[in-house]
């Protein structure tokens, strides 16, 4: 919808001078996903793919897998009294036939722009209803130079980042490292289901051969959305949670931590990494 930026007045003092100027700061507004036209979920999100979110959003819920599953997204007419369309309410209507699991149309969820779910019903759940099992993935083997070189990558391509400093990014890397998508959101778990659910309307699921690397922290959410997605690389610039952790050692996901520079840790599915190649150069 182009709304990616705003601009605000700000007071600036550098080094005890005082001036007046206007700043570019990243939007964040509501989207409110229907399906089926119940409501589902609200996320705070940077408007921009909306459709896309909300496809991604459904393919780490379990119910939405290819293409075929989706009869069309639109944004609600009359979503607000005076009944003008604000963008900011969509409805994701599934195909005839597709099952919608009960649980995703009671629980209403709300989700802020850095949270999560936990627990160990969550985990075994996510084990268990994942489409394609990321254990069961043909063979991948990922030098740990090339893993290196994504993050600068990845930076080079958040346009939006450079004018507001304030958004987190998501990319999908081929195994040779070859960049096919980059999507930035306030929230990084948006930011996971943008790519993830453009992959869906272009018929890519699964992702069976990708990297997908995150900007932050690797939480419990972005391992599910991976996992979900037939993701079988995730790496992060920064932390992994401890039930990310968990999740990725039980379904066969490798999880790489602390991607900066030439430096990395392994925290689960280590025999994707080319070690060996690694320990000769060292």
């Amino acid at each position: 919808m182009g709304r990616v930026t705003e601009r605000r007045k700000v007071l600036r003092i550098r080094d005890g001078a005082v001036s007046s100027r206007p700043d570019t700061l990243v939007a964040e507004e509501p989207l409110e996903i229907r399906l089926n036209g119940r409501s589902l979920a609200i996320t705070m999100r940077t408007p921009g793919d909306d459709f896309a979110l909300a496809a991604g959003f459904l393919v780490s819920e379990g119910v939405l897998a290819e293409g075929s599953d989706l009869q069309n997204i639109v944004y609600c007419a009359g979503a607000v009294a005076d009944g003008s369309n604000t963008y900011n309410v969509v409805d994701v209507r599934t195909a005839p036939g597709v099952t919608v699991p009960d649980i995703t149309l009671e629980r209403n969820v709300y989700t802020t722009s850095s949270c999560g779910l936990c627990g160990k019903a969550s985990l075994d759940a996510v084990r268990t209803t994942t489409r394609w099992p990321v254990a069961d993935t043909p063979p991948l083997r990922i030098a740990p130079e090339l893993l290196a070189a994504l993050p600068d990558r990845l930076r080079a391509s958040q346009r939006v980042f450079d004018s507001t400093g304030g958004l987190h990014a998501a990319a999908l890397f081929s195994e040779d490292g070859e960049l096919l998508d980059v999507r930035e959101d306030v929230g990084r778990h948006n930011a996971v289901d943008k790519l993830v659910g453009r992959a869906l309307q272009n018929g890519g699921l699964p992702l069976s051969r990708a990297i997908l690397l995150v900007s932050g922290r690797a939480s419990f959410e972005l391992a599910q959305k991976a996992v979900m997605a037939g993701i079988p690389v995730l790496a992060a610039v920064s932390a992994p949670s401890s039930l990310a952790v968990d999740l990725a050692a039980e379904t066969g996901l490798t999880l790489v931590g602390f991607l900066r520079g030439r430096s990395m840790n392994v925290y689960a599915g280590e025999d994707r990494i080319a070690l060996q190649a690694a320990a000769a150069r060292g």
